[in-house]
């Protein structure tokens, strides 16, 4: 096993940890011991990875910790289910399911990790708002990274009220902006995009199987927009979002939003996406308004919340700061 294969399971294990999640750390862990003792098709693949493995690149230790979540989702695995359940999987049993099902996790590996972490929907509710106060427009989303485009959906959430169906509770610091939010369109863009329904197993086989509120928000999330799925159209967001502000939209406020996607952009889409947003913003009024909310990281705590907001001016502000699955929200609103 190379050095670069074991180091990217140690960091997922400890990146899971951090974010509550111990079956899946605990996995990581165990993985590479059972790939190297069973050998065959999926530890050559794995073991004998050609890119970059880590989280940040290939992602491969949850490219197998969801191939593994996929058979406890479909049933064809019940003795790792039951195991799932007592949040304990034995060695012996990682092995015996690695060479049971090779086939259907080499074909797991072909693909790469998408989520759509519905919790991030907390922020994007409380940049809304808050843009609410500062240009009272229906809102014109557009959405970078969208995948399923469950996040599309935002104003269709319930923060910190109790309603039924998709329900946000991070643990809030600060003010929480007030406020109805008004969606005139929903738009989004993926290199992959995928279908609440046809591709739910996958994004639900993605979500670690020890967190049960969000899993249990994920399938809320997907039941909705099964039943009106958010438009999510497939190319490189570069060229999507030049297309998308080519023109104002008078009697809307443009909201340009992306969680914890930027990172995977290439060089040549992010300067697109730069070059557009700064192009549109020179053309932005008081009447066709633009904004761009961003969740991302940048080396600190958790994410950055950042909004710039151009309608005849550029003004930004630092939102605060955010946990990366949506569990905490500093909410600290400063204009910059």
């Amino acid at each position: 096993m190379s050095d670069r294969v074991r180091a990217a399971f140690r960091d997922q294990a400890r990146a899971c940890t951090d974010l509550g999640s111990p079956l899946t750390a605990a996995l990581c862990r165990s993985l590479p011991g059972a790939l190297e003792a069973v050998g065959g098709p999926v530890a050559n693949r794995v073991l004998g990875w050609p890119g970059d493995p880590s989280p940040s690149a290939a992602s491969v230790p949850l490219r197998l910790c969801g191939a593994l979540h996929a058979l406890v989702l479909t049933g064809a695995a019940p003795d790792l289910a039951r195991a799932y359940v007592a949040a304990e999987v034995p060695d012996g049993l990682l092995e015996e399911v690695l060479q049971a099902h090779d086939a259907a996790i080499l074909d797991w590996l072909g693909s790469p990790p998408q989520t759509n972490e519905v919790a991030r929907s907390a922020a994007l509710i409380g940049a809304a708002r808050f843009l609410r106060g500062l240009a009272p427009l229906p809102l014109r989303l557009r959405e970078l990274g969208a995948s399923a485009g469950l996040n599309l959906n935002f104003d269709r959430y319930h923060l910190q009220d109790g309603g039924t169906g998709v329900r946000l509770a991070p643990d809030w610091q600060g003010d929480l902006p007030q406020g109805a939010i008004e969606v005139a369109s929903r738009r989004g863009v993926d290199l992959n995009p995928l279908d609440p329904d046809r591709d739910g197993l996958r994004l639900m086989a993605y979500c670690w199987a020890d967190q049960t509120a969000r899993m249990a928000r994920l399938r809320a999330a997907l039941d909705l927009a099964r039943g009106d799925p958010p438009p999510v159209d497939r190319g490189d967001a570069g060229d999507w979002l030049t297309d998308q502000l080519a023109r104002p939209a008078p009697g809307a406020l443009t909201m340009v939003f992306h969680t914890i996607a930027a990172q995977y952009f290439p060089p040549a889409t992010a300067h697109a996406c730069a070059r557009s947003l700064a192009r549109a913003g020179d053309a932005a009024t008081p009447e066709a308004p633009l904004a761009h909310v961003e969740m991302e990281a940048d080396g600190g705590e958790g994410a950055a919340l950042r909004l710039t907001l151009w309608d005849g001016v550029r003004r930004h502000w630092a939102l605060g700061r955010a946990d990366f699955h949506g569990r905490w929200i500093r909410w600290q609103p400063r204009q910059m």
